[in-house]
């Protein structure tokens, strides 16, 4: 197989056009936009592709037609130049300047693009003026595309810059507000970000915004379906487990009843790399923020989560719901539909995002960066061999060895609960928690290699009381005629002392 030039982090459509990297058609669905005309909003996750489809956008508008010889579009689009305003967030220089100055120094590079006098200093009406000066100049409707619009939002969402957010917020809807009586001068407008809109809030003046994030039509407008997996990559997947591929890292869908997608990013990296499984998501980063919030709530079991349809564009300062959240940055994503209360159920779509939120959240909990994750799996791996209580206890203990002392939550035996369930579901074991019985409600239960293992965790008692309590209980009595060999595992916390004190395990 020929090498192939992969577009990692290749955001620039002539670039990619002209210098031989693969590119997955997506100008049909550019096509279908342009025709219509109009505005509209589009959010994706990050890494998803948005800032390649903006600029396809881009090259489409500009009249570049030899870029889209071979592509859907080539012979179906009067291809020719209009006047573009493109902005992207994620590189003005907001974090040093200040929003405000920053697109004040965005707006002039334009103006000086096209050589076009300046006049005004106050953002709102350089912004008006500017789409008023390259209509009346190039006798055509503007094209807007702004990329990244919530980067100056989602950078200072936690709790001691929020002040930040809010200003930049307030900035943001009256530089947004231009845009309703610019309406007549413009062509076509799209505004691409991670998070949705709330319409009481930024966009609250733009009706004619047209959201197609859940758009059943431009489902696949960002990412990889499967078939374009198997059009584009045909060598590729001679070679590789198709099936686990999938399982790894396709899963994606905003359309209930659409295809389920791949992350670019990731299915690009692991063909690079030749075939190598790994999380390649989690290296692009997370906001703190995100993070901070999930522990805070102690948001660390996602099998299946209902959420109102309405809640899903849910993105305000004032109020910010953490589902919609982890659903508009990838981490869930709609697996099932409940039209008779109007919900969503949400999962994570792959191994790979699970695994990323993970450990994330693991890293949130313990805030350490010093704390490696594989000789904690591998102890507590070894653990579920031996059945050494020292193994267990010494794992957990080198786990909060690290965290620091104003994340201990005292007397919190959720707090404990958690850092257990994410160590064991890193390692890649069945686990439940906090599973309901007919005489009460165990803890977890650990699946591994054809055996049970029961726990029951007490905060400042005893390891036994907690093994007791399994028998009692009769947590462990829906595994007997399962065939598995059943452990009852009797655990206590010391908030004191900071560590799993006492392990107490027998087989039943």
């Amino acid at each position: 197989m020929n090498r192939r030039k992969y577009p990692l982090g290749k955001q620039d459509f002539p670039k990619l056009r002209n210098e031989g990297f693969v590119y997955v058609d997506k100008s049909k669905y550019a096509l279908a936009l342009a025709e219509i005309g109009g505005s509209y909003f589009l959010s994706k996750p990050r890494r998803f592709g948005k800032s390649l489809f903006l600029s396809t956008l881009e090259s489409i508008f500009l009249g570049k037609k030899e870029l889209f010889e071979g592509l859907y579009i080539y012979d179906k689009w009067q291809f020719e130049e209009y006047p573009i305003i493109r902005i992207s967030f994620s590189n003005i220089g907001y974090k040093e300047m200040g929003l405000g100055p920053a697109i004040s120094n965005e707006l002039d590079r334009i103006y000086q693009l096209y050589q076009l006098p300046l006049n005004d200093k106050v953002v709102s009406q350089k912004f008006e003026h500017l789409i008023k000066e390259l209509f009346r100049t190039y006798s055509k409707g503007v094209v807007i595309l702004i990329d990244e619009y919530d980067k100056p939002l989602i950078d200072f969402l936690e709790k001691d810059k929020i002040g930040i957010a809010k200003e930049n917020r307030d900035t943001l809807k009256v530089f947004y507000s231009v845009l309703k009586d610019a309406e007549p001068y413009i062509k076509f407008l799209l505004i691409t970000g991670v998070s949705k809109f709330s319409k009481v809030s930024i966009f609250s003046d733009l009706n004619n915004l047209t959201d197609i994030a859940l758009d059943p039509d431009f489902n696949e407008i960002c990412g990889i379906s499967q078939q374009e997996l198997e059009d584009n990559f045909v060598e590729e997947l001679k070679l590789y487990d198709k099936e686990k591929i999938k399982a790894w890292y396709n899963g994606y869908k905003w359309d209930i009843n659409g295809d389920t997608l791949y992350n670019p990013f990731s299915i690009l990296t692991f063909f690079k790399n030749k075939g190598k499984f790994e999380n390649y998501w989690y290296s692009t980063g997370t906001p703190t923020f995100l993070m901070k919030m999930c522990r805070e709530q102690h948001l660390y079991k996602f099998d299946e989560i209902a959420i109102n349809k309405n809640d899903l564009g849910n993105f305000d300062i004032e109020n910010l719901k953490i589902e919609p959240l982890l659903f508009q940055t990838g981490y869930l994503t709609i697996v099932k539909e409940d039209s008779l209360f109007g919900e969503y159920i949400l999962s994570f779509p792959n191994k790979e995002v699970k695994e990323s939120y993970l450990r994330n959240l693991l890293e949130a909990y313990i805030d350490s960066q010093q704390l490696h994750s594989s000789p904690i799996l591998n102890g507590i791996r070894a653990f579920l061999k031996a059945k050494d209580p020292e193994l267990f206890k010494g794992t957990i203990n080198q786990a909060f060895s690290h965290i620091p002392y104003s994340l201990w939550q005292k007397e919190n035996e959720q707090y404990y609960h958690a850092l257990v369930h994410l160590i064991f579901s890193l390692l890649g074991v069945y686990i439940f928690s906090e599973v309901q019985t007919q005489k009460g409600r165990t803890d977890s239960i650990v699946m591994f290699e054809n055996e049970v293992f029961i726990f029951e965790f007490k905060l400042n008692k005893s390891a036994e009381e907690a093994f007791f309590q399994i028998g009692d209980k009769g947590y462990a009595d829906r595994f007997k005629d399962s065939g598995m060999s059943i452990y009852k595992v009797g655990v206590n916390f010391s908030s004191e002392k900071k560590e799993v004190e006492e392990v107490f395990i027998e087989k039943s």
